[in-house]
């Protein structure tokens, strides 16, 4: 069985707006947020709370990005950080690398990107007991035998449906592209992973239209989620 807790995000950003934005885009995808205006209020939460990974701009009042990022390096040098960048300032990206940064995005940037972004960084760096098995309204998943069973009974899948679900399964809690589960299965473009999406939903959500298993995740592709 599974029960991931959703990892907990700081986004930093003096822009109101964009703050505001990403807060809601991220909780949509099921991230706990947290959001600080400035440096200063930044450090602070970080001195009393533990993030996954932080969200940061470059450009603040009182203290900017950089000066930020070297407080938070002096201390702790796994905590991932991406930088939110002007466009075309390769300068900033590159000073940014230097000093800790994991990554950065270029604003104005595309929330798809960033959620992207984030799902590939806390892929490679939480560390966690490797996954046997999933359950889904009573449905359980073994990844490492690939088989689908209703308690005693085996529910049949299609090679191309096991192996969705298995990549599926792997990353459950997080968003999967639909790139990604195109190249990783036979289904071969996206299109057909829709497809076998839904064949999959016939056979595991209690009610396919209204699916609570697989999660459609708008503008990026699916995401799985077993029971709590």
């Amino acid at each position: 069985m599974m029960n991931r807790a959703p990892s907990h995000i700081l986004v930093v950003d003096d822009d109101d707006r964009i703050r505001d934005l990403t807060r809601r885009y991220l909780q949509g995808l099921g991230y706990h947020i947290s959001t600080a205006e400035d440096g200063v209020r930044a450090r602070h939460l970080l001195d009393q709370l533990v993030f996954d990974l932080v969200i940061l701009d470059v450009m603040m009042p009182r203290m900017d990005g950089f000066e930020l990022l070297k407080s938070i390096r002096a201390t702790d040098q796994t905590t991932p950080v991406i930088l939110l960048t002007a466009r075309g300032d390769s300068a900033d990206r590159i000073e940014g690398l230097k000093i800790g940064a994991d990554d950065y995005v270029p604003k104005p940037f595309e929330p798809e990107e960033l959620a992207l972004r984030i799902a590939a960084i806390l892929r490679r760096v939480v560390v966690e007991e490797p996954v046997e098995e999933v359950e889904m309204s009573g449905l359980i998943f073994n990844i490492a035998r690939e088989e689908l069973k209703d308690g005693d009974r085996y529910v049949r899948l299609t090679d191309g449906e096991t192996q969705l679900l298995k990549i599926l399964a792997e990353n459950a809690g997080e968003p999967v592209s639909r790139e990604a589960l195109a190249s990783g299965t036979s289904a071969g473009a996206d299109r057909s992973v829709d497809v076998q999406i839904t064949r999959l939903r016939r056979k595991i959500e209690p009610d396919p239209k209204e699916p609570i298993h697989i999660q459609t995740v708008r503008g990026i592709g699916y995401r799985l989620m077993p029971d709590a």
